[in-house]
């Protein structure tokens, strides 16, 4: 969908990495810029690396990419870098505030000489402040934490980067929209993205049960604030959740688990009955489900269109998923993968001496 596109990488690490995966799953021609000592920091997050000493988390966000080595304090490879923008549809960076900037390779430095440039900045706290963005550290400050993690545990922050991920899907989202605007205009834009931003934009629902109520929500650990049934439970070999999202489904699902007791009260056939009994409801499903394995429980449910599902580890998540120890999972876009994450400058001499045809010279 976005072959002939040219996306400039100068970020690093994870959000910026991965909005330039997904453009290039798309069938964008990206980029990748790399400082010539050690390249991205995430080819040194290991273990584990593969047979070629690459790190998994590397791995993880880099395909489809050629890489070129560029040292930003040499004049030769700052011009270099200018005639490459020059070119280039999309830039996406991560830098500090200013710092692009003092080598003369900055938004607007590199956008007056490209009008029609597209520049995505990603930051962690917005482009007013010089804080380093890491996901830990937004997951704390944004309120993640504090609803994370069992009621009477300490907070907790989420098992994946997913600030991360989800700033790198707004990046991709911003570039997109500027691109159908520029198709209008004629004319390239500054997209601004943070991890701040994604993160407080994530909280959606919670944010407004805030709002709404005046206030500070409660961690419900695998339970839900606003839903009852709605969280996991242990069957008789392995946990297993079940996630009723309105009140039909609710009749289904205790008549699939034959709570005859629950079916025939009529305090209960609403959601805000179920709240109010949360107690009761949850104990009687608790000691029905313990009664069969959760193979069977999965079954019943389904057949009457519960939402459910096993809690399945990582291995199983991945069986019959195509991922890849080289190119990793598939994409969650209609994209395609056609080339390996690159070795640290494994493109440079082709991309200086060729520029932007190397992709059209199949390099």
């Amino acid at each position: 969908m976005l072959s002939g596109l040219k996306i400039l990488d100068l970020s690093r690490v994870l959000a910026g990495p991965l909005c330039t995966m997904i453009l290039g799953d798309l069938g964008a021609s990206v980029l990748k810029v790399e400082r010539p000592e050690g390249g991205d920091e995430t080819r040194g997050w290991g273990p584990p690396f593969d047979d070629r000493g690459e790190s998994a988390y590397f791995l993880s966000v880099n395909r489809n990419k050629l890489s070129l080595t560029a040292d930003f304090t040499s004049a030769a490879d700052v011009e270099l870098i200018r005639r490459l923008s020059g070119e280039a549809d999309v830039v996406v960076e991560n830098f500090r505030p200013g710092t692009l900037e003092r080598w003369g390779i900055g938004s607007s430095q590199l956008m007056g000489a490209n009008p029609r440039l597209v520049w995505c900045s990603i930051s962690g706290f917005g482009p007013d402040s010089s804080r380093p963005g890491y996901d830990f550290v937004v997951q704390a400050e944004s309120g993640w934490m504090s609803i994370t993690g069992e009621a009477e545990g300490a907070p907790m922050k989420h098992g994946l980067p997913l600030v991360d991920v989800l700033t790198g899907k707004d990046a991709v989202i911003g570039i997109l929209g500027a691109l159908v605007a520029r198709g209008v205009s004629g004319r390239g834009r500054v997209v601004r993205v943070s991890l701040e931003a994604s993160a407080r934009a994530a909280l959606i629902n919670i944010a407004q049960n805030t709002l709404v109520s005046g206030s500070a929500p409660r961690r419900w650990g695998n339970a839900h604030a606003n839903l009852v049934p709605y969280q996991l439970f242990d069957a008789a070999d392995r946990p297993i959740v079940i996630a009723v999202g309105n009140d039909a489904q609710w009749m289904s699902c205790a008549r699939a688990l034959e709570l005859d007791t629950l079916t025939s009260d009529t305090a209960l056939r609403t959601n805000a009955g179920r709240i109010r009994a949360r107690e009761r409801v949850v104990t009687e499903i608790t000691r029905a489900l313990r009664t069969r394995s959760a193979a069977e429980w999965v079954e019943r449910l389904d057949a009457v269109g519960v939402p459910c599902g096993v809690v399945r580890t990582v291995p199983e998540a991945l069986v019959d998923s195509g991922a890849s120890v080289l190119s990793g999972l598939p994409p969650s876009v209609d994209g395609s993968i056609r080339r390996v994450p690159p070795m640290l400058g494994e493109h440079s001499r082709l991309v200086r001496e060729r520029g932007w045809k190397v992709f059209d010279e199949g390099g």
